[in-house]
């Protein structure tokens, strides 16, 4: 745990009790703080509550006490309207922070050369969070990976010479972090999303790009250059020449960059443009949006001091991540991929631009937009099995185009699709759970979700003897 310094017998407030506020409370005390905690859901505090921390309801706190307000990412900053103590505490002119800002400061604070790399993005940025963490371990560095993904960026170990800190941000962490200065901050897609905690696309793609507002001389800024909102941000970023920007693409080459065409690493940041590797034999990062995640890797290996060699064999060891085009099984021709974390059209594109033969399982709680952007994928699809809310509106978006079947529920999709791909004569068939959606109707989380689909996958797989991942 790393101790959130600079509260030392002040009252501080934490609002919000998931796994990123609980580490917060710990934290906080841990530095000295007299940390006042609240959350709205009943089962939160009862959670709380059986580690002993102070409990007080957050409509009665005296603003005029405290130091800080400690928000958990997931209430309301700005949009579609502040928490009520947030409006409370600017009132009294006290702080509203996240976190990653009490991380930040910590580091800063313990004076120790450790470096911090920070990584956002619509899409991607939990593979690539994964896949740069790992590559440090295999470069023989001490990564401590956590933020958005894993474990709470407060909950990582303390910082000791040679520390790399691999962090996945949020829009809504990077909102409550306006100290955060990474010495390689990475953005690699901004897509349509969290509109409704944003107020605006414009206004989302602002937030992302504070990720780079505090970097100096001698920090990188690794950028996608593959749409128009981070070309721009990439553009802007080179004009201010604080960092080292480093443009990242897939499928076009550049002049100074990392850029990957037909799954060729290709290195554009010294005098002469250099094959740096191949990714196409690399299971774990197959796909477009997989190269995009290793261009943004290997760029900040190529930051970090590591070889190009190390960075590429790193890669080939990569297991990949859970719930991100995972791979848990395959029998008679048939592969099963759990793609649970495609949460949203853009997300989902990816699994569908990779594969063909897709016996898909969509449906969940819908994003703004639907599925209406995966059109130019549908011919890859054999079979739709619809399931959750959004089943009746994913019928109407594939009517004519996709044959589709009402499962209702997770379980009977798999069996359907797995019935289905089975009598395909095809020599590769793949059962694909990419929902295009939130889990919040059916499961608690996307990762629940992924683990029905993995255990029902392996239950039929074991019943005919088939191979597990």
């Amino acid at each position: 745990m790393i101790a959130a310094t600079g509260f030392d017998r002040r009252n501080v407030a934490v609002l919000g009790l998931g796994k990123s506020g609980l580490a917060t409370v710990r934290a906080l005390e841990a530095g000295g703080a007299r940390v006042f905690a609240w959350d709205d859901a009943e089962a939160k505090r009862e959670e709380a509550a059986k580690e002993g921390f102070r409990l007080a309801d957050a409509v009665a706190w005296d603003w005029s006490a405290f130091s800080a307000l400690i928000l958990s990412p997931g209430i309301p900053l700005t949009h579609p309207v502040p928490h009520p103590a947030v409006l409370k505490a600017r009132a009294a002119n006290v702080e509203v922070v996240g976190d990653v800002e009490l991380f930040q400061r910590a580091v800063n604070a313990s004076g120790i050369p450790a470096r911090i790399v920070a990584i956002t993005g619509t899409n991607g940025k939990s593979t690539t969070t994964a896949l740069i963490g790992h590559m440090v371990r295999r470069c023989g560095g001490d990564a401590q990976v956590g933020g958005n993904i894993g474990r709470a960026v407060l909950d990582l170990d303390p910082p000791q010479k040679g520390t790399v800190y691999v962090v996945e941000v949020s829009s809504y962490q990077i909102d409550l972090a306006p100290g955060l200065a990474p010495d390689i901050a990475v953005l690699l897609n901004i897509t349509p999303d969290h509109i409704d905690r944003h107020g605006t696309i414009e206004h989302y793609a602002d937030v992302k790009a504070r990720i780079f507002a505090r970097q100096a001389h001698g920090d990188t800024a690794v950028i996608g250059a593959d749409d128009a909102l981070t070309m721009e941000i990439c553009t802007r970023e080179s004009a201010r020449r604080a960092a080292t920007v480093v443009p990242v693409s897939v499928g076009k080459a550049l002049s100074r960059g990392i850029y990957v065409l037909d799954g060729i690493v290709y290195d554009s940041t010294g005098t002469q443009t250099a094959k740096a590797g191949d990714l196409r034999e690399i299971k774990t990062l197959a796909g477009a949006h997989n190269w995009q995640n290793a261009a943004a890797a290997y760029a900040t290996g190529r930051a970090l001091g590591y070889q190009r060699e190390r960075i590429l064999a790193a890669f080939e060891s990569f297991p990949g991540l859970a719930h991100r085009m995972e791979i848990v099984g395959e029998a008679g021709g048939v592969r099963f991929v759990n793609d649970s974390k495609a949460t949203n059209a853009d997300a989902a594109s990816k699994a569908l631009a990779t594969y063909d033969n897709i016996y898909w399982i969509i449906g969940g709680k819908a994003k703004e937009g639907g599925i209406s952007s995966l059109e130019p994928w549908f011919a890859k699809v054999r079979r739709a099995y619809l399931i959750g809310d959004a089943a009746r509106d994913f019928a109407e978006a594939l009517k004519g185009k996709v044959e589709a079947i009402h499962c209702g529920t997770l379980d009977r999709a798999v069996e359907a699709a797995s019935r289905d791909a089975a009598a395909d004569k095809a020599d590769l068939k793949v059962v694909l759970l990419s929902p295009a959606c939130a889990s919040f109707d059916q499961f608690t989380s996307f990762e629940e979700r992924g683990d029905v689909f993995r255990a029902a996958v392996q239950e039929r797989l074991k019943a005919r003897g088939g191979a597990a991942a």
